[in-house]
């Protein structure tokens, strides 16, 4: 490196003057932001020497308190203008202290970085143009609680867009780290760019209410806290933006609830976490207990990072804010018992029933999901687009994130917003009232219902048929209902099934009401018998059941597999 008496600094085939604020890449000069050049040079001028992220801060930044998020930023924007590979390095990263300027090892020259590179930062829509904004427009949203029950449930408002999307983080989550690392700050703040996006934590990670682990929300709790926040948010209707685990929640709420569902967009996702004779792409029991042992032993560390940001494996910045970003936002217990409940969801049988505008991406390489995953999906649900692109990265803001956010801003810009669908998924529950002795069950039975949200839509005088927008709800409802009946002498059998109904006239009916008819007309007295698509969105609720195998019922097509609830 060479410096002459003007201050003119020169390496490799760059020329930097400070006095002129010039950064020269062979003969074509390169513009670069005032902060982003001020890093150059101070690197540059301490040369070999390893220099604190404080000590940068203070000399780049002076008069300002900067989050150490925008260091990193302009760190990774040098590299990226300099042209570095894994073999040519000029900014080296001293773990959990700073940077030192440094040579490339050989001599051959960096390769030169993209011409769009430059036009890119010209561009306040581009990655880098996100990327590089200063400091005070880069600042933390502020964090919001709604509440649900008892659990306050922590969200962020970002952006004034004409529509809402709702951003549904998979595994664990931390709406604060979501911005301490550049590549996902940018990512969020591309989605806002054209939206009002609505971020939250769901219970027991992040900044939500930690609850006992035995109380980690179900997919029908996680649908529940969604809606909550949307509340809260006074969005009425939004596009749902499922990531991984996110997805099969996100699909659950559209088939529920369409009319606040202005379309389904969903990445990296998958149906179901155990393998099926159907579903051969879910890794076997062994195989999860496996990553159940690593999650025990190594939570702390940037656990799964290979999997899920192979492009970004390498870079020790990226694997200590992840490993950051998970211990945040959860402890190992709570991590372990998330990571067992995903195991056993199976959202196959309500895909058929999403009946919203959806959207399925997946890279093609991903080693975390399988990209047939993500086709098995799109195949489900009607009318839906898939797109494969290119890469192995499972988190989307990791790897070519560009594309990502063109697919969803084309996917958004060209849905026609529908009008609230006719039909929607509901969890059915018929009681059939064997033996009573005056109107006092029937009175328990109405109450029970109530007290568990659900909606009476037939008060026959041996059967009550009511419906509920949560299957674990459907099923304690049953089980309080038993307990009445014994309790006043009375003989009650109790069916239930999740599927689609029609809606006429706030009224509901179709084979999900037939069927839940039949199913406890077949029941034994005093039991709950569901059907197995209850008994799959249930999961992680802590409810028991017994098989009792499959069974076919006259003018209903198909075999229905059925369950009797262990009370």
């Amino acid at each position: 490196m060479a410096h002459d008496e003007k201050g003119t600094l020169k390496f490799d085939r760059f020329t930097v003057i400070p006095a002129e604020r010039q950064f020269i890449d062979a003969e074509r000069p390169v513009r670069l932001p005032p902060r982003v050049f001020d890093t150059l040079v101070l690197l540059v001028r301490n040369a070999g020497k390893v220099l604190s992220k404080d000590e940068i801060m203070r000399s780049v930044w002076p008069d300002s308190f900067v989050e150490e998020n925008n260091l990193a930023q302009n760190i990774s924007l040098l590299r990226r203008v300099l042209g570095e590979t894994r073999d040519n390095k000029f900014i080296e990263t001293v773990p959990k202290f700073g940077y030192r300027f440094v040579m490339p090892r050989s001599e051959t020259a960096a390769s030169v970085p993209d011409i769009e590179v430059e036009r890119a930062i010209s561009d306040p829509t581009s990655p880098i143009g996100q990327m590089v904004r200063e400091p005070e427009a880069l600042e933390l949203p502020g964090t919001r609680y709604a509440q649900n029950g008892d659990v306050n449930l922590a969200y962020q408002v970002v952006g004034e867009g004409p529509v809402d999307i709702v951003f549904v983080m998979g595994w664990v989550s931390h709406l604060e780290y979501f911005w301490k690392h550049h590549l996902f700050a940018s990512f969020l703040r591309r989605l806002a760019s054209f939206s009002r996006l609505i971020l939250f934590d769901k219970r027991g990670t992040g900044l939500s209410d930690r609850v006992p682990l035995n109380e980690l929300p179900t997919l029908e709790q996680r649908m529940e806290d969604l809606h909550a926040v949307m509340d809260a948010a006074g969005s009425e209707r939004a596009f749902l933006f499922g990531v991984s685990e996110g997805g099969p929640m996100c699909a659950l709420f559209a088939a529920t609830y369409p009319e606040r569902t202005a379309g389904l967009m969903m990445f990296g996702t998958y149906a179901k976490r155990t393998r099926d004779v159907d579903y051969p792409w879910a890794p076997e029991a062994d195989e999860r207990s496996k990553f159940f042992e690593t999650v025990r032993r190594d939570w702390g560390k940037p656990v799964g990072v290979e999997e899920r940001a192979p492009s970004m494996a390498n870079d020790h910045e990226f694997c200590e804010w992840w490993a950051a970003y998970l211990r945040m936002g959860a402890s190992p217990g709570a991590a372990v018992a998330l990571t067992k409940m995903n195991a056993e969801i199976d959202v196959r049988s309500v895909l058929p029933l999403v009946r919203v505008p959806t959207l399925v991406m997946h890279r093609k390489g991903d080693l975390c999901l399988r990209v047939d995953e993500g086709r098995y999906v799109a195949s489900r649900i009607p009318g839906s687009k898939f797109v494969a692109f290119d890469g192995d990265d499972h988190l989307p803001f990791v790897g070519d994130h560009e594309s990502v956010i063109n697919a969803v801003a084309g996917f958004m810009s060209e849905t026609v917003w529908q009008d609230v669908p006719e039909r929607v998924l509901a969890t059915v529950m018929t009681v059939k009232i064997v033996d009573i002795e005056g109107e006092s069950i029937r009175q328990r039975i109405e109450r029970s219902i109530s007290l568990f949200r659900g909606s009476p839509i037939d008060l026959g005088s041996d059967n009550i048929v009511a419906t509920f927008d949560g299957p674990a709800r459907a099923i304690r409802s049953g089980l309080a209902i038993i307990g009445d009946a014994r309790r006043s002498g009375a003989t009650v059998r109790v069916g239930l099934h999740t599927g689609e109904c029609d809606v006429v006239g706030g009224r509901y009916g179709g084979v999900a009401s037939e069927l839940s008819q039949r199913i406890a007309a077949f029941a034994d007295e005093g039991t709950v018998v569901v059907s197995r698509t209850v008994k799959d969105l249930v999961a992680g609720s802590g409810i028991g059941f017994n098989e009792i195998g499959l069974r076919s019922f006259e003018g209903i097509e198909g075999e229905w597999r059925l369950f009797a609830v262990i009370d």
